[in-house]
Formats: C-alpha cells, sequence, structure tokens
C-alpha cells in the first residue's frame, strides 16, 4: 500500500454514515478489546461531541483517532481512540494519523494544549511528535498507560 493512496477524512459524530461508524467501532474493537485483550466499554458517550479522523485504503479504515474539545477528557483538548491496522503498522501510517491530528487540533483549536492518555510503550513515538510526560505511569484497563502534554 503507498501512503498517498490513502483517502482522509475528518467529520464530526453527526456527518458519519451507518457504515463509517461500523468500520471505526470495528477497528477499534479489533485493536484495543480483541488484538490487546482488554474488556471495557468502548462507547463512552465522548464520540458524540469529537471530530473523527479516519484514513481508508480502498474501502478498508486502517487508521483512526478521535480528537476531542477542552473540558471532554480533559481541561485541555485531547487525541484518544488513536488506532491503525495491524496490516499499516510499521508503514508509516501511525505518524502520518499524528501529523493530520495535530494539524486538525491546530484548525479546531488553535494554541491549546493537547493531552493524552498513552500506552506507556508508546511513549517515544508520542515524545516524537511533542509530547512531554506529565506524572507517573498508571494503569487504565490493566495497560501502563502515561499522561503527556504537548
Amino acid at each position: 500500500m503507498a501512503l498517498n493512496t490513502l483517502r482522509w477524512e475528518c467529520l464530526p459524530f453527526e456527518q458519519l454514515n451507518n457504515t463509517q461508524l461500523y468500520k471505526i467501532i470495528q477497528l477499534r474493537e479489533k485493536v484495543f478489546v480483541v488484538e490487546q485483550n482488554c474488556p471495557y466499554l468502548d462507547t463512552d458517550d465522548k464520540d458524540f461531541q469529537a471530530k473523527h479522523l479516519m484514513a481508508w485504503n480502498n474501502n478498508q479504515l486502517v487508521a483512526y483517532a478521535r480528537l476531542l474539545p477542552p473540558g471532554i477528557s480533559y481541561k485541555d483538548a485531547s487525541i484518544g481512540r488513536f488506532v491503525t491496522a495491524i496490516s499499516v503498522r510499521r508503514s508509516g501510517v501511525g505518524k502520518m494519523l499524528m501529523q493530520k491530528c495535530l494539524e486538525q487540533m491546530q484548525v479546531d483549536f488553535p494554541g491549546q494544549s493537547i493531552r493524552i492518555s498513552a500506552q506507556e510503550y508508546l511513549r517515544d513515538f508520542y515524545g516524537s511528535f511533542g509530547f512531554a510526560k506529565q506524572g507517573e505511569a498508571y494503569l487504565e484497563d490493566g495497560i501502563p498507560h502515561v499522561e503527556m502534554l504537548r
């Protein structure tokens, strides 16, 4: 797959069609619930207030992130549910997804800090985009996480 063939979309919840919403939930469940063996309630009502950034390869959703305004998850704006399909890992799609997230956050929330809850093993990845660790590591759904701020 060539990175330049990805089709990117960023939509508020009310503009998602049924197929897009289904594919978003499907990818999040595949990775966070099944692959990471972490049963948790994915549908947490925050989706309604988010923008949904999607990367499509043909009709397959291969990358996704949820962009939240300040006051929903944190006092700061935030990026969450950051996920790539196993088929595109180590291809640069994750870096491209984060770059697109940061570009969209700058449009929607110019000059705002961005806070994330990062899986600890990805701390260096997020650090390469200017995120800095805040506080100590903690367990979230049995997985070590660390709060990071940019």
